[in-house]
């Protein structure tokens, strides 16, 4: 990677009732942030990257309730990002006075201006830490009723999957256990861009994934090669693939008859010229509904389709999805950064 890396240090918290679900998921997507995408798609990763290690109050390994042990990667200590995942806690158990040394360690990460975070059940850690005492939380449904009795002051808010509170919006908590993908994703477009974010959501399928897999699918890495006439005309299509009639004019450039063109092209970067074409409009195409709101028949001109049909009929082949169905499943996505503050609607 070219250019200055920014670094973010997460710390995922591993308390004695830890679950090893969202502390190992969390992990492994903040790794991947800065990473992943290019060993992918061949694609420039982003300029961030995330340091995230498992921590707890001793290095000794922690058992857990499903039978895997939890090995800690370092003590406690300072974090630009703390997270307290779920912890295995019945309905009845009462978790005043518990976590007194991680209580106070969250309360001084959050005193030197880290974000703290929790997922699921951990949100009674950050009640009994005193950090979200008047302020907006969530939580999973089953531990409303400990919220009730336990912490009476804080703004329980269990509907919501993810909630903003404080100054700064330093305080975010997430729903149900497998919300831990829901804050991940919002925590990588605060940090690293909504661009990263939706790329992270590809790489793991985070969301419903009822209409298949394809819309999640990057394009195809071309293949490197030392053909100097593709190469050329690579650069040219990058730089006019909305214009019309590309493909005729490849060939009429290169100074090569149409079929040995062709042939050259495929046996170059492993597409056809059109499938080149149509590969980048589409990409690009994704990157307009991600991050725009311009219409659809907009963008289809803007990528160099002037039959919007023809446009919506080809991404939907290539994608699985109509445009409008694309848009709606990952422009929340890329703008997840920009959470709805805790006293606006959910």
């Amino acid at each position: 990677m070219e250019g200055k890396t920014r670094d973010t240090k997460f710390a995922l918290l591993a308390l004695p009732q830890a679950t090893p679900l969202a502390l190992y998921g969390l992990y492994e997507v903040f790794q991947s942030v800065g990473r992943a995408w290019s060993d992918m798609t061949g694609e420039a990763n982003t300029p961030v990257r995330f340091s995230p290690a498992i921590v707890a109050r001793s290095l000794a390994s922690i058992p857990t309730a499903v039978g895997i042990e939890i090995t800690p990667q370092a003590k406690l200590g300072p974090a630009d990002v703390v997270i307290v995942p779920d912890i295995a806690v019945g309905a009845s158990f009462d978790p005043r006075g518990s976590w007194p040394e991680e209580c106070a360690w969250l309360r001084e990460c959050f005193d030197q201006g880290a974000i703290i975070c929790s997922v699921c059940t951990g949100s009674l850690v950050l009640a009994e830490a005193g950090l979200i005492n008047g302020q907006q939380a969530t939580c999973h449904w089953a531990s409303v009723e400990q919220f009730k009795k336990f912490y009476p002051s804080v703004n329980l808010a269990p509907e919501r999957i993810l909630s903003t509170a404080g100054e700064a919006d330093r305080i975010v908590t997430s729903g149900g256990a497998s919300s831990w993908e829901d804050l991940a994703l919002y925590l990588v477009a605060r940090f690293a861009g909504g661009q990263e974010a939706v790329r992270i959501a590809k790489i793991f399928l985070f969301g419903e994934r009822a209409e298949g897999q394809l819309m999640y699918a990057g394009a195809r890495t071309a293949h490197r090669h030392a053909d100097s006439v593709i190469a050329d005309a690579q650069s040219w299509i990058a730089e006019n693939y909305h214009e019309s009639n590309i493909v005729g004019r490849l060939a009429r450039r290169s100074n090569l008859n149409e079929r040995t063109f062709n042939r050259r092209f495929r046996a170059a970067t492993g597409y056809t010229p059109i499938d080149y074409v149509q590969t980048l409009r589409i990409e690009e195409a994704k990157q307009l509904l991600e991050t725009t709101g311009l219409q659809i028949d907009e963008i289809s001109e803007e990528v160099g389709y002037a039959n919007p049909s023809y446009f919506r009929k080809l991404f939907r082949r290539r994608t699985g999805v109509p445009p409008a169905r694309y848009r709606q499943r990952f422009s929340p996505i890329a703008l997840a950064g920009n959470l709805p503050k805790h006293n606006e609607t959910s």
